[in-house]
């Protein structure tokens, strides 16, 4: 699948991160282009969500840096990443399962909120302006999701594919430049999956937010990237278009099992 991908947006340089004596990640190297889905790829523990801890401030590496947009950090907090434009979903759900649907994302627009916790608390003037004009934002993501018969439905009740898609949605209410998506396929069915895999797209092109997910399903990551990079034991094993890396021997041999 062809796009109209731009000049590197996140540049990974040398990255190592270290846990006591075991290294997670050992001198990894990587870049996202604008616009592109980029694709995270490998066997369980073999560092993929340790990379993305890294990128978005979790985790502080011991070695190399990170540069977003010609700014190179070495260590950044979650909150400031997140004022840089990078959001993140989780494979582990983190909603908030007795708010509703549309009070979990409105939770992802607290970064552009600029009235102060007194006057949120208070809801009157131009804090009231400014939460009727944050509502707005979010009643469009919820369209876009084409979750608007829950809204006011709490999380928790949903079925976990469509509490995946609020943490989607949730990200998106950040307006991100960058989007990490950690397994937002995962424990899905295959209407499910169709359906994520759809929302993916369309945020990429229609937004034209850039995309770096990390996912189990080949099919999928085959479909819709434009280059993956597979990672093995916390090194890099391979880098490139989907037909390359399907290709390349030390790919199929620790992760796809099978050259077909």
């Amino acid at each position: 699948m062809k796009r109209d991908v731009g000049e590197v947006i996140l540049d990974v340089r040398n990255i190592s991160v270290q846990f006591g004596g075991v290294k997670a990640l050992s001198d990894i190297s990587f870049d996202v282009r604008e616009h592109e889905i980029r694709a995270i790829i490998g066997p369980n523990g073999a560092g993929k969500s340790s990379m993305l801890n890294c990128i978005n401030g979790v985790y502080q590496p011991s070695e190399g840096a990170i540069t977003f947009r010609g700014q190179t950090f070495r260590h950044m907090n979650s909150r400031q990443v997140a004022q840089m434009g990078v959001a993140r979903t989780f494979q582990n759900l983190a909603l908030f399962k007795g708010m509703s649907v549309l009070d979990n994302i409105m939770t992802g627009r607290n970064l552009h909120m600029r009235c102060n916790l007194f006057w949120q608390a208070l809801r009157f003037g131009p804090a009231e302006r400014e939460e009727i004009a944050q509502r707005e934002k979010v009643e469009r993501i919820i369209d876009f999701l084409e979750i608007q018969a829950y809204r006011k439905t709490p999380v928790g009740r949903l079925p976990y594919g469509l509490q995946k898609r609020v943490d989607l949605g949730r990200a998106l209410a950040m307006e991100p430049q960058v989007l990490l998506l950690d397994e937002p396929m995962a424990g899905m069915n295959v209407e499910e999956k169709q359906d994520m895999c759809r929302f993916i797209l369309d945020v990429n092109e229609e937004f034209g937010t850039t995309i770096v997910l990390i996912e189990h399903d080949m099919g999928v990551v085959m479909d819709i990237s434009d280059r993956v990079v597979v990672l093995d034991y916390g090194r890099k094993i391979g880098d490139g278009a989907p037909a390359e890396v399907r290709a390349n021997p030390e790919v199929i041999k620790a992760y796809l099992g099978t050259s077909h």
